[in-house]
């Protein structure tokens, strides 16, 4: 344990060969509610295309790694050409508490925004980094002292993510549900696991309409060899691809629910309700015992859809911005 009224001082600097060790055993004391493992920091960290060593900020006190502010910036665009020139992302810091009162994390967040700084970053976000955000925002409830510091140093919540749960324990498809189903289907609408050619379809859908970064997360996830058989789709009675819902997207695990998505022209139908629960049937019938995600607006129409499906809110984030001044 370090004495924290100890003199030496931690220094910062920059991630190298040698540090992931030791960060992410620093990490799981620092952030004991969103513990990692060494191939998730391998993943979503040191394989991230816009990864650069010297913005991972890493504290080091001797030979102990004591803390780390991650800043990150575009470097390949998400779609076209477009690497958000302006926009930084600070997706996680920490500080193991045998460290904590010395005024590290404070020390970590400047050099990562001085960092962004340099690189003509003037709006930096906490932590809606996409596509490898670790949290969704700030989850002030399990980390206040975090929200305090981001706070004093300018942060303010732009909104609030919830994550959700739901047991799948004992599940069947509501009988409301199946009519539903049946009577889109009466009208020609078509349910089923995309073939190949229909990956055209539904990555332009998501593309289009719901973001690059939805259209990312499922190129990566199919590349990563998610089955199709996790995603349905759904067609109108043109044959035209209006929705989706699916689950093992991220980081292939099959217990974590979406990305959905419906076009607005259909909301009303009963639709985004008959994909989430052909979805949670099948991971049921995969033996799943529960279906989470992380991100959803509480009092949105998705929000309100899940609660009606049986999920309820287990965490809350928050979505923080630091704008630099004019």
């Amino acid at each position: 344990m370090t004495d924290r009224t100890t003199t030496t001082r931690a220094g910062t600097r920059g991630f190298r060969a040698g540090d992931g060790p030791r960060l992410v055993e620093a990490w799981r004391r620092g952030a004991p509610a969103d513990p990692i493992t060494p191939d998730r920091f391998r993943s979503l960290v040191l394989l991230d295309p816009n990864f650069d060593p010297q913005g991972l900020r890493v504290a080091v006190d001797g030979d102990r790694v004591v803390g780390a502010a991650y800043a990150v910036r575009r470097l390949r665009p998400m779609t076209g050409t477009d690497l958000e020139p302006e926009q930084g992302w600070i997706p996680f810091f920490f500080v193991d508490p045998a460290a904590r009162g010395r005024g590290i994390g404070r020390r970590l967040l400047t050099d990562a925004l001085d960092w962004l700084h340099r690189h003509g970053r003037t709006r930096v976000d906490f932590s809606s980094y996409t596509p490898n955000y670790v949290f969704p925002g700030l989850d002030a409830e399990a980390y206040p002292e975090a929200a305090g510091l981001l706070e004093s140093l300018g942060f303010r919540t732009l909104y609030e993510a919830a994550a959700m749960d739901r047991g799948l324990v004992g599940y069947r498809v509501p009988e409301d549900v199946t009519r539903r189903l049946d009577g889109l289907t009466a009208r020609g609408y078509r349910f089923s696991t995309p073939a190949d050619d229909d990956l055209v379809d539904l990555l332009a859908l998501a593309g289009n309409h719901f973001g690059p970064d939805w259209a990312c997360t499922i190129r990566d996830s199919l590349a990563a060899g998610t089955p199709l058989d996790r995603i349905v789709t759904a067609r109108d009675p043109s044959g035209r691809m209006v929705g989706w819902a699916m689950h093992g997207a991220f980081e292939s695990v099959d217990e974590r629910f979406g990305p959905i998505g419906v076009l607005e022209e259909t909301r009303g139908t009963g639709l985004g309700e008959v994909l989430l629960h052909l979805v949670l049937e099948r991971m049921r019938a995969r033996r799943a015992h529960s279906a989470w995600f992380l991100w959803t607006g509480e009092q949105s129409p998705a929000g309100h859809l899940y609660r009606k499906a049986g999920f309820t809110t287990t965490r809350r984030f928050r979505v923080m911005r630091r704008q630099a001044a004019g």
